[in-house]
């Protein structure tokens, strides 16, 4: 529980909800934190045009989205402003 205490406290992740620090703490671990350049390199569903035109291109996190109970999504800032969240599994950290 201690590694909990110490994430929740150094990335500010949300105390009452479990699931999502157990998520923030995954993403973190694996090296997305916000601030971090990523490429989007797969699509796992059926996506808006808007969406499925960002394949292969770069943007930045800007933060962090429960998704439905399955995970935590990262949201990405493009350079135009469009901002959306994908599955941690379609970015590469570049």
């Amino acid at each position: 529980m201690q590694i909990f205490e110490f994430f929740n406290r150094k990335y500010g992740i949300v105390p009452d909800s479990a699931k999502l620090s157990l998520g923030l703490l995954h993403s973190i671990l694996v090296g997305m934190e916000i601030g971090q350049k990523v490429k989007v390199y797969r699509l796992r569903d059926r996506v808006p045009p808007t969406v499925a035109k960002r394949l292969g291109q770069t943007g930045i996190i800007q933060g962090y989205k429960m998704t439905d109970s399955s995970g935590v999504g990262v949201v990405v800032l493009f350079d135009d402003n469009f901002s959306t969240w994908f599955f941690e599994d379609e970015l590469k950290v570049v």
